[in-house]
């Protein structure tokens, strides 16, 4: 034991001694070699991206796992303005994916259960940020459709002076929409846009949502008659029934997530209570068929919230399309 120590510390100090001489730095090497692995990853994946535009627009894409997951992917990019192409997003992915993993197999010495664990966190992760995006793009619906009852009646003198008026207050428009709102003003009086070309950015930046309030603002101010303005009366009535359709699923929404809460929360509670003992703790944390206990627990908490989730989604978006049909 003594001899090995010995020899352990005179390889240690050759070694150092070695460094020390050369001026080698482990640290540096390190960091050039993760420097020349991200300069080939960004450069592998800027190909890739090109590759696919080009792919794009000669063959349509058609229907599938891959293209819906490329789909939803592309919108989490665009709702969080992440600075990342799909290819970055899914090499992203990947390094997460890997992480867990690692992790996991620390956890539960198992491949396979560390596999099926990582996926089922991954995809209640990208779930979740789904679901913050649906709560985010139905709050700025609901800033729309106030904007547009406000508008309405006040479009008779016009709508850039409606635009104005409403502009006066500031607790009138949402802050999220409001900006929107005071460049449409600003392009129409100081950058010398048209009222058409102005109100066409201004629906860019709102959305689908606001289509219908800017066709007809575009329409009444080239072609405006005594009574015409009765025509932004309908988005009125319009948002009025939008509202019925969001608060009835809204309790559908709450109902499911209380169901789901319940759900994992027995689960939750049986894993807590089979660490109180120390016969059904080892059990848990050191046979494979505990660990294996364990793992189906996060797997099926993961994955039924990922369902919860989709299924609201599946009801908005339903919702939605029988809403504007």
């Amino acid at each position: 034991m003594v001899y090995y120590l010995i020899f352990s510390f005179i390889v240690l100090v050759s070694i150092i001694f070695v460094l020390y001489i050369f001026r080698f730095n482990p640290l540096n090497v390190l960091s050039d070699l993760f420097q020349r692995l991200l300069q080939w990853v960004a450069s592998y994946n800027t190909r890739r991206t090109i590759e696919r535009l080009k792919r794009n627009k000669i063959i349509k894409e058609k229907k599938g796992i891959i293209p819906k997951y490329n789909a939803l992917a592309e919108g989490l990019i665009e709702d969080y303005n992440l600075p990342l192409t799909l290819e970055g997003f899914n090499t992203f992915i990947t390094i997460l994916f890997i992480i867990f993993i690692l992790t996991a197999f620390v956890l539960f010495k198992n491949m396979t259960m560390s596999i099926l664990v990582s996926a089922s966190m991954l995809v209640a992760a990208f779930t979740y940020f789904m679901m913050q995006s649906r709560i985010a793009e139905s709050t700025k619906m609901e800033a729309i459709m106030d904007a547009e009852d406000l508008l309405c009646p006040l479009a008779k003198d016009g709508v850039l002076v409606a635009v104005k008026k409403v502009l006066e207050s500031r607790d009138y428009l949402s802050p999220q929409i409001r900006q929107y709102f005071v460049q449409f003003v600003d392009n129409c009086e100081n950058h010398g846009y048209t009222f058409k070309r102005a109100m066409e950015v201004l629906n860019r930046q709102l959305g689908p949502k606001f289509d219908n309030f800017a066709e007809k603002a575009i329409i009444f101010e080239y072609n405006e008659r005594k009574g015409m303005a009765d025509i932004f009366l309908d988005i009125v009535d319009e948002n009025a029934a939008l509202r019925e359709i969001n608060a009835r699923k809204n309790r559908i929404f709450r109902q499911m997530n209380r169901e789901f809460i319940i759900k994992s929360a027995l689960i939750v509670l049986f894993v807590m209570y089979s660490m109180t003992g120390d016969t059904l703790r080892d059990f848990m944390l050191s046979t494979s068929i505990g660990r294996s206990i364990n793992g189906l627990a996060i797997i099926t908490i993961c994955l039924s919230f990922a369902r919860c989730q989709y299924l609201q989604r599946d009801i908005s978006i339903k919702k939605e399309f029988k809403g504007g049909e």
